[in-house]
């Protein structure tokens, strides 16, 4: 039986956690959830964690309907959890990091900030196959479809287990009942939002976030999921390019 990671960056009590780990548990996946136990939105891949004596707290967490579910809380984020999972921290190493279902889409080049993508991508940095899931709720949702977004995403689980090791795939899903369909997009140059500087004084700085003026780049993700697409990306973490520096190099 495949063996599946269930994290997020939300946090242990986030719905949408436990409406991926219900979903996958429905698929057939022998699960581990293991979730930072506070909100770690935009913590990337760092495996920065709370350590005390060199030691990672990790507690022990039941979740509502997943009862039998082994399930941690750990004080850390997203990125350590991958990693640490692909150490057999939860119980041994797993084939698959689900990373989700986040609160707000995560498409474009702006996905190099999200906890939940850093995640996926750490767990396919250490040989297993990575999915981030993300809802498009908007800046003001009234309803919140967090089992639909996570139905559409283990649909494409066969596809992703068909895959070679170290594939990472970035879903996200409007937030509506009954989903479109699934389109292959391109990544946005930038995201659905932005952060401005909100206030900036001697002692402190507030940021804000606020919907991009825009119209999204045609085939993108952003644009895809506007027109009501659930949309996959395939995506790599880290990659090498050509950076000729020929005479500059040598030195006397």
């Amino acid at each position: 039986m495949t063996r599946a990671l269930i994290t997020n960056d939300d946090g242990i009590d986030a719905p949408g956690l436990a409406a991926l780990a219900r979903s996958a548990v429905a698929a057939g996946l022998d699960i581990v959830i293991a979730a930072p136990v506070r909100q770690s939105s935009g913590a990337s891949a760092s495996i920065i964690a709370a350590e005390e004596g060199g030691r990672v707290a990790v507690d022990t967490r039941t979740l509502p309907g997943l009862e039998d579910v082994a399930a941690y809380a750990v004080h850390g984020g997203p990125g350590l959890i991958a990693l640490i999972a692909a150490r057999g921290a939860f119980g041994g190493a797993v084939d698959l990091v689900l990373s989700g279902v986040n609160h707000g889409a995560n498409v474009g080049r702006a996905i190099l900030h999200s906890g939940t993508v850093g995640a996926a991508l750490t767990g396919g940095l250490n040989g297993a196959r990575g999915m981030a899931v993300s809802l498009d709720v908007g800046m003001h949702p009234e309803v919140f479809e967090w089992d639909a977004a996570a139905e559409a995403a283990i649909r494409l689980l066969p596809a992703l287990r068909e895959s070679a090791e170290g594939t990472v795939i970035n879903v996200n899903v409007p937030n509506v009942a009954v989903v479109r369909g699934i389109r292959e997009a391109t990544l946005a140059p930038f995201g659905i939002v932005q952060t401005t500087m909100a206030e900036a004084e001697e002692h402190y700085i507030r940021l804000a976030v606020e919907e991009l003026p825009n119209t999204p780049e045609a085939g993108s993700d952003a644009a895809l999921l506007a027109e009501g697409w659930a949309t996959v990306t395939g995506i790599d973490s880290i990659t090498a390019r050509p950076f000729p520096v020929g005479e500059t190099a040598d030195a006397d």
